[in-house]
């Protein structure tokens, strides 16, 4: 498209306009920066900082031919990632992967690893998740904030224009302002109240993220009590998603997400390691720790990572624990999906009651309160030590009552009910816990080049789609490939836009 076309639109031109400052946004804006450096690239974010989901994540990159698999002699290949990652599916799911997406995911992933690692990002790894045959988990160090400050550093060297706070509220079509033809540009609703339209010569990308925080779509995919749990990322909205929709789009696997589940409410204040600064110096000093000193020493340093916002293990429920409300009311069979119902409790919370047994149990291997892929094992000393704000001692149900603001009567009844009945203490709660959704599958469907398709499975022109935006029907299940596609269809897509002037 010429740039005279353009001439009749107001708007500040670009030539390309990425919308979504997280990993795949941020992948995206450098390698068109980086490919062509005439080629002048608009990131477009609309909270006051870069981050989306990937700034929330675990860190984890899953790939095959990375140096860390080579300095432990790992023989991997694409091809093996390629046939693995469906065993992380349900059988009933088979028929719902997008196995040409996935080719593409295991085939470039080795590349951008390296391009990860160019940019100063720093792993630990690779660790073994079954059912990959072989080690492929690669864990950011020191916490997942490095993405975002190596790549933000990368895209403004790169000459990347960055703007914060301006949320994209529609895109523009060539035709009668919005009302056809291909996409020209986006309009924007900035901090200070003013829109503004920014056009682009040769595509618009959307990186946006999921939809785990919309409950107008998880009510339409997935139920109306799934609308009611949260996300963890409370700004993933679904803005690309419902963008494209206006211009025929349609997303593909609505319903499916990890979630609900329970987890710790996040600590007050942020734990040592989510503080510690992404410097390259630190996060290879870091890498080398591990490697080398001696667990008994490092461990109570990675365990002010563990015990930040992690899941509890459903083993606790298995062995009788017991999962109340703020009045110390047991809602429910612990076993039979109680992350939807938390929403229906009090302040949409839930604690969770051990008695002396099982405080004794959970805290050795192999009976863990949480675990962080990979990494290690929480027990419940580790919470007590760690995190004094999800747990709470007493040595009578009458005392944690008191201690919890929970109704006496209402706490002993709790422990006496069920199959399973506490026992003696001292007593242990755990929480609050709240239900959330870490992320959705339901991307926008897309096309080999990340061309976003209309309703007639044709590309709508100057659209394109990457990270959970454009996810387009592949299944993401088990560690490290959500972060790994965002990365890896954030820098094909810009290829893709950048590489000829018409999409």
């Amino acid at each position: 498209m010429s740039v005279g076309s353009l001439a009749s639109h107001s708007g500040e031109l670009f030539d390309l306009v990425v919308v979504g400052g997280g990993g795949a946004g941020l992948a995206a804006a450098i390698e068109a920066r980086e490919r062509h450096h005439g080629c002048s690239v608009l990131l477009l974010e609309k909270n006051p900082q870069l981050g989306g989901s990937t700034a929330w994540s675990i860190g984890s990159v899953t790939s095959t031919g990375t140096p860390h698999q080579r300095r432990k002699g790992i023989v991997d290949t694409p091809q093996a990632h390629w046939e693995d990652m469906p065993g992380f599916a349900s059988n009933e799911l088979a028929g719902r992967d997008n196995d040409a997406l996935r080719r593409v995911l295991c085939d470039e992933i080795p590349d951008t690893f390296q391009w990860l690692l160019d940019s100063g990002v720093r792993f630990m790894g690779p660790m073994p998740e079954p059912p990959h045959r072989q080690p492929r988990m690669h864990n950011v160090l020191p916490n997942s904030r490095s993405f975002i400050y190596h790549l933000e550093r990368r895209a403004r060297k790169a000459g990347v224009r960055i703007v914060t706070g301006a949320k994209v509220q529609r895109l523009l079509q060539e035709n009668d302002e919005g009302q056809g033809g291909r996409v020209i540009g986006v309009e924007v609703q900035q901090e200070q109240g003013e829109a503004r339209r920014y056009l682009a010569h040769k595509g618009v990308i959307l990186t946006a993220g999921d939809f785990t925080n919309s409950p107008e779509f998880k009510a339409r995919f997935m139920g109306p009590q799934e609308a009611r749990v949260q996300g963890v990322n409370s700004t993933a909205t679904g803005d690309g998603q419902r963008m494209a929709e206006a211009l025929g789009a349609r997303i593909v696997n609505g319903d499916l997400a990890l979630g609900p589940e329970l987890r710790f409410q996040a600590p007050a204040r942020e734990t040592l390691l989510r503080r510690l600064p992404p410097w390259r110096w630190l996060a290879t000093l870091l890498a080398w720790s591990v490697e080398h000193v001696p667990p008994v020493v490092l461990r109570p340093f990675m365990m002010k990572f563990l015990t930040t916002a992690l899941a509890p293990s459903v083993g606790l429920f298995e062995a009788g624990a017991k999962l109340v409300n703020a009045h110390g009311e047991r809602f429910g069979d612990e076993l039979d999906r109680p992350a939807w119902r938390v929403p229906d409790q009090p302040q949409a919370q839930a604690w969770i009651v051990l008695d002396h047994a099982l405080a004794e149990r959970f805290s050795a291997w192999p009976n863990f309160v949480s675990t962080a892929p990979g990494v290690a094992y929480a027990y419940l000393p580790d919470y007590l030590r760690n995190r004094p704000d999800v747990s709470a001692r007493a040595a009578s149900l009458d005392a944690l009552a008191q201690r919890l603001g929970m109704d006496a009567a209402l706490l002993k009844r709790s422990a006496s009910d069920g199959a399973q009945p506490l026992g003696p203490g001292p007593y242990v709660a755990l929480g609050p816990v709240r239900a959330v959704f870490v992320h959705a599958e339901g991307g926008l469907a897309v096309d080999l080049q990340h061309r976003v398709l209309g309703a007639d499975e044709r590309p709508i022109p100057g659209l394109l789609a990457a990270g959970s935006t454009g996810q387009g029907g592949l299944l993401l299940k088990g560690h490290g490939h959500h972060l790994a596609w965002a990365f890896v269809s954030g820098r094909r897509a810009a290829r893709m836009a950048v590489g000829s002037a018409v999409v």
